[in-house]
């Protein structure tokens, strides 16, 4: 069984609950031509050490996740989510500043800190919020333990003179599309098979859709037992619908979590239809206790 690495990926909100997508090129290893929020896994050479496989820090929100969530979304859209050490505003780029970071710190040619140092200003972890952890299933030969967060452009009072900014692809590298659009459009886009969601991606969107301001999805985040901000999710395939689809279970946690019995479950009163095909999962549906009755 593949040991999960760790990761982070942002979902970035902007007003009228529009949602920043990704989409990857067909050459990825993981999730090709899918379309996915922002992210990627842990860098010793910008974060530090991660945490262990076998500890309890490899499947709970942390600080090196944060940055890594961060730096990520600067790397792969061009949106820098660091804000001035003296005025506290988001930080603002040229375009020729933010392509050149871009490549370097992609290349490992200088660490994300120390360039946020040079530039006087920090990482916004504090505005991250989290949002379920994913865990890939055991049978997969490259697993992930994912920390998804939250962040809201323009999300108070003193942000309201903030640009968001335009997202860019990263040249081709991982990705050859980067734009915002209302989660309910990608859902429908999913629907329609004009993109690809995989369950993560799919399920998100979903709860994004059904609470479309940001003060209706912090009260749906706190809900729930656990909170949706401490759901640890690893997608069981529990059997197979008449129409040929799948049902994926979402209530465990996944093995490593459970064999350190961290007291975290994932999601128990909804399941995903989905039908898998070479290019990716397809007619996904959202399912509840009450539909399955």
């Amino acid at each position: 069984m593949a040991i999960p690495r760790p990761s982070a990926s942002v979902l970035l909100v902007a007003p009228g609950n529009h949602v920043l997508l990704l989409q990857r090129v067909q050459q990825s290893s993981s999730f090709p031509s899918a379309h996915v929020f922002p992210g990627g896994n842990l860098s010793a050479f910008h974060e530090g050490p991660s945490p262990k496989p076998g500890t309890a820090g490899a499947y709970r929100d942390g600080e090196s996740f944060r940055r890594a969530a961060i730096r990520e979304t600067f790397e792969e859209s061009g949106i820098l989510l660091a804000r001035d050490r003296k005025r506290g505003s988001l930080l603002q780029l040229s375009e020729v500043e933010r392509d050149s970071a871009r490549k370097e710190i992609h290349s490992d040619r200088i660490a994300f800190s120390t360039w946020l140092d040079k530039l006087d200003a920090r990482p916004d972890i504090e505005g991250l919020i989290p949002f379920t952890r994913w865990l890939t299933p055991k049978n997969m030969p490259k697993r992930f333990s994912t920390q998804m967060y939250l962040y809201f452009l323009q999300s108070n009072v003193s942000d309201k003179k903030e640009v968001i900014p335009v997202p860019t692809t990263d040249g081709g590298l991982e990705h050859v599309t980067a734009r915002f659009l209302p989660a309910k459009t990608w859902l429908n886009m999913a629907r329609l098979g004009e993109i690809i969601l995989f369950p993560p991606q799919f399920l998100l969107l979903h709860c994004l859709a059904q609470h479309p301001s940001r003060e209706e999805l912090m009260e749906f985040i706190r809900s729930g037992s656990p909170p949706w901000g401490e759901k640890c999710i690893s997608p069981l395939a529990k059997r197979k619908h008449p129409d040929g689809r799948v049902e994926l279970a979402l209530d465990r946690p996944g093995p490593e979590v459970e064999a350190l019995d961290l007291g975290m479950s994932g999601v128990e009163d909804i399941s995903i239809l989905v039908e898998f095909h070479k290019e990716g999962p397809r007619r996904l549906e959202l399912i509840t206790r009450d539909s399955k009755a």
